[in-house]
């Protein structure tokens, strides 16, 4: 296995314990009344199918530099599938997009994105030129990532889905 990639994985999978409760705060929402008074339903799913949810953890620093702008790894040295590729093919449903604080233990500043509101996006632009901000970045050893700002996004259907903090583009549409 890359030893570059297991090094980054090991790194990235410490946060995996806040990932799922961020993330798993969001895939439940309180259920009608008429649920909970006749079919003992307190709660209820987002989805009654799997969702999938990519993570992307950056390294501190970042979130000062690049507030409201997420990165996708768009090609590796290998020419194996990227996480650009899965996406635009229509893999995943939910990206969670964090900036690591300081000590690595949290998050300064985390967005939980709609990936299906991220393809409207892209569509939108290959055939009208909607205008969505983003570029290119080469990383030393041969890695390309794309970025995009969230603000740049078309307003529906909305792409973040939550986010940590003031920075917000757009509230959470599961908060009653």
């Amino acid at each position: 296995m890359d030893t570059a990639y297991s090094i980054n994985r090991h790194w990235s999978d410490r946060f995996i314990p806040e990932i799922r409760r961020i993330v798993g705060a969001h895939l439940l929402r309180v259920a009608p009344d008429y649920l909970d008074t006749r079919h003992a339903t307190d709660l209820l799913m987002l989805d009654g199918r799997d969702m999938r949810i990519a993570a992307r953890v950056r390294r501190h620093g970042y979130a000062g530099r690049y507030p409201y702008d997420f990165t996708i790894r768009s090609r590796l040295p290998s020419g194996n599938p990227t996480e650009l590729a899965k996406i635009v093919n229509g893999e995943g449903d939910w990206l969670f997009y964090g900036h690591a604080n300081a000590v690595g233990t949290g998050f300064d500043l985390w967005w939980l994105l709609d990936l299906r509101a991220f393809r409207a996006g892209l569509i939108r632009h290959a055939s009208n030129g909607y205008p969505i901000s983003s570029g290119d970045r080469v990383n030393m050893d041969g890695t390309c990532f794309k970025w995009f700002d969230i603000r740049s996004f078309p307003k529906e259907p909305p792409l973040v889905l939550a986010t940590s903090g003031s920075r917000s583009a757009a509230p959470s549409p599961w908060h009653a």
